[in-house]
């Protein structure tokens, strides 16, 4: 009997989730929540989500992505698939690798902050008394951290992108600008508009449910302040079985 609770109790915590998007979506298209104060707090979760740790992360991928670059070019030449071995990194490190990093590191690093910061608002009472006083919690609260939470996702996602394609090309060519040619036709090969497109709906999505799980979790909590952990520990769940699914759909959409 347990177990089924559990169960259901997972399913109304989805179905919460689904809810929250659709009011933070709703209160996003209103005008009234892009006020200078809201302006001031993307741009503070921008700047500890994204630029703050930008040299940090993309030093970790240009490495990363060298390790794996030089590890598939090896194997491709090993097995006579040279001509296909950049297509390969393209299409495995910059496409699915990268996106799914960048989400993996924004969700750690605030999504735990963002569903212990929200949960602690509920524990307090203050999102009781911004009702109170006629505020609205989604356009002063919650629709600037899922904008940040979405811009530092595809910041970082760009960024490493491009720095692993550099990288991608030292290794293939070195220094050697005679490769220049082979490179352009396979980039144009690879990242078609569908490809393109793909990409840009993977990382919004990424973006938006770093934010929205994350924030709909906290709102789950009571008065209780035990309730905060359980907040937290279910949010970070959700989160990650989330970003692992968007992932896996986006496989199957492009190879099954």
């Amino acid at each position: 009997m347990s177990a089924l609770g559990d169960t259901f109790a997972w399913f109304r915590a989805w179905g919460r989730a689904a809810l929250f998007a659709s009011a933070a979506a709703a209160a996003a298209l209103s005008l009234s929540a892009y006020t200078a104060r809201t302006r001031a707090l993307a741009v503070r979760e921008i700047y500890f989500n994204a630029w703050h740790v930008l040299p940090g992360f993309t030093l970790f991928m240009a490495l990363l992505g060298f390790v794996v670059i030089r590890v598939t070019i090896g194997l491709a030449r090993d097995y006579g698939l040279a001509q296909f071995a950049l297509e390969l990194v393209f299409r495995a490190v910059v496409l699915e690798l990268i996106p799914l990093m960048a989400a993996f590191y924004v969700a750690l690093r605030s999504g735990s902050a963002m569903v212990t910061e929200v949960a602690m608002m509920r524990v307090s009472g203050e999102l009781d008394e911004l009702f109170a006083a006629h505020i609205d919690p989604y356009e002063r609260e919650f629709v600037p951290r899922i904008a940040a939470a979405a811009i530092s996702v595809f910041a970082l996602t760009i960024v490493s992108c491009t720095v692993v394609m550099c990288v991608a090309y030292l290794v293939t060519y070195g220094a050697n600008p005679s490769g220049l040619d082979e490179f352009a036709r396979t980039v144009a090969r690879v990242f078609g508009p569908r490809a393109i497109a793909g990409f840009m709906l993977k990382s919004f999505l990424f973006g938006a449910a770093v934010a929205v799980i994350p924030i709909a979790a906290g709102l789950d909590a009571t008065r209780d302040r035990g309730s905060v952990s359980g907040a937290v520990m279910g949010g970070m769940v959700r989160l990650f079985v989330t970003l692992a699914l968007i992932e896996l759909l986006s496989l199957v959409a492009k190879y099954v």
